[in-house]
């Protein structure tokens, strides 16, 4: 099975979407902040005045007002996409898109003040308040009818069913033909259009058609997404056994698409680790998904981006001596490569610095480091102790094969392994994987299967408690465990 993305005919949509909200929020925050330097010019006259502006038009045509109307309207937009308002342009509440409006304009509004209205000299207060009342009305009445009316217009558009999102159903019994009847019944408001079934367990005994919708074998999904342009794939229970829901799961994540999961009474394990993706008729869970606000997750990859590009520039000689250490102290290279697997399933290359003899695993067999593991070089050894030879993948996580804190990535051999054993283990596969993790700070090193599922533990509880703030704790712990040396 190709773990390439599979591609959506949705996905050229999608972006016009989010180009058309972008444009309207970038227009609007410039006409907001015309309107705004108006208000302020009139509430401050006098004091205006006396600082040599001697009418409106000077005002506005002063260097500072002028730079502020470019550059502030660029800034907001920064705070809107942190926000998360343009991660999912389709799938948005009419309260969501109210709530996040509301906080992403206070922050714009506290944004100008402090940059640009705290030098002010005001000696009444009350009238800075309402300076800072202005703007934020301002901005709201600016950006967000024109929000609305774009996702109204979209909403139209799906219960017209001229935006679709052709969904396949993991499932082909009675149970799926039934919430593909539910579907159809709730695509005026949902949008999703069932093109056909999946016979996940290849039974031969399973109907080629269910409704005039034909049943594919699992083989058959990849070719059939990239035909019909699939948009999700639908899980629908079969049986009561739990592991088969998981292996399911794992087989679907490397298709790259979001996986919802029908939910009853079997499934009631996802509720607090995946995403709930609609209210209307039996809920759905987005079990592709972590259970994190979507500004919260850029605000996680931001804050990944900009401590690394920090990281690898200060640390540049501290590396530059520990790889010259390695190459005298041990032949073969400085850092080592391994394939192992992220996001969805998707496999990357990791890289550290090499801490064994070249030939660790001469005999091709993945192996698992140990306590007394006599192929650790000797400066290897202090290298892990103080976990330094992780530092390389500062690169990883600038790439987006990683991020500063989740499950840590493992081989595909060895996720085999754990998954016969515990196949919830599929459901790190929700988030990147980490440099460090809550596993890594509880647990350390694994050297068995039995002790990477006893790990695994911890990184179910961290998916389920995972957000902005629970970084920044294992962050911390883990510059203890650095600074104490308690790595292996």
């Amino acid at each position: 099975m190709s773990h390439t993305a599979v591609t959506s005919s949705a996905t050229s949509k999608t972006r016009t979407q989010r180009l058309a909200y972008q444009i309207s929020d970038f227009l609007m925050s410039n006409l907001a902040m015309a309107i705004y330097n108006i208000v302020r010019y009139y509430l401050l006259q006098d004091l205006i005045t006396q600082q040599g502006f001697k009418s409106l038009c000077a005002f506005l045509s002063d260097n500072m007002v002028i730079l502020g109307q470019v550059c502030f309207p660029v800034a907001m937009m920064g705070i809107y996409w942190l926000s998360g308002y343009y991660n999912n342009v389709y799938r948005k509440s009419l309260l969501q898109e109210a709530t996040t409006t509301f906080a992403s304009t206070f922050v714009c509004m506290i944004m100008v003040y402090f940059v640009a209205l705290i030098n002010d000299t005001v000696i009444d207060h009350f009238l800075n308040y309402e300076i800072l009342l202005a703007l934020w009305v301002i901005l709201l009445a600016c950006v967000y009818p024109l929000r609305l009316i774009i996702t109204m217009h979209e909403k139209r558009l799906i219960a017209q069913s001229q935006i679709e999102f052709p969904a396949l159903i993991i499932g082909c019994d009675s149970k799926a033909q039934k919430f593909a009847t539910e579907l159809g019944n709730l695509k005026d408001k949902l949008g999703y259009s069932v093109t056909g079934f999946v016979n996940i367990n290849n039974d031969n005994n399973a109907p080629t058609q269910i409704g005039g919708l034909p049943v594919h074998n699992f083989n058959e999904i990849e070719t059939v997404c990239k035909q019909r342009g699939i948009t999700d794939l639908i899980v629908v229970p079969q049986g009561k056994d739990m592991d088969n829901i998981l292996h399911t799961l794992n087989r679907l994540f490397p298709f790259n698409l979001p996986v919802k999961l029908l939910s009853d009474e079997k499934t009631d394990l996802f509720l607090s680790r995946g995403r709930l993706d609609t209210v209307y008729g039996t809920p759905l869970i987005d079990i592709s998904s972590s259970n994190i606000t979507e500004c919260e997750t850029n605000l996680k990859r931001t804050s990944d981006i900009l401590f690394s590009i920090i990281a690898l520039i200060v640390l540049l000689p501290f590396l530059a001596i520990i790889a010259a250490i390695i190459k005298i102290g041990s032949k073969g290279p400085v850092i080592f490569k391994q394939q192992r697997i992220g996001l969805h399933g998707k496999p990357f290359t990791i890289y550290k610095f090499r801490t064994m003899v070249v030939d660790a695993e001469a005999d091709g067999q993945p192996k698992l480091t140990s306590l007394d593991d006599n192929r650790i070089t000797c400066i290897g050894r202090i290298l892990r102790k103080y976990r330094i030879d992780e530092l390389p993948q500062f690169w990883n996580v600038l790439r987006g094969d990683m991020a500063l804190v989740g499950p840590r990535p493992e081989r595909q051999y060895f996720i085999d392994r754990i998954v016969k054993r515990a196949p919830q283990y599929t459901l790190l596969q929700q988030v990147r994987p980490g440099l460090t993790s809550f596993g890594m700070v509880k647990y350390g090193y694994a050297s068995s299967i039995e002790s990477m599922v006893e790990r695994m533990r911890y990184d179910l509880i961290y998916i389920e408690n995972i957000s902005f703030a629970t970084d920044l704790k294992i962050m911390i712990y883990t510059i203890w465990t650095v600074v104490t040396g308690k790595g292996l």
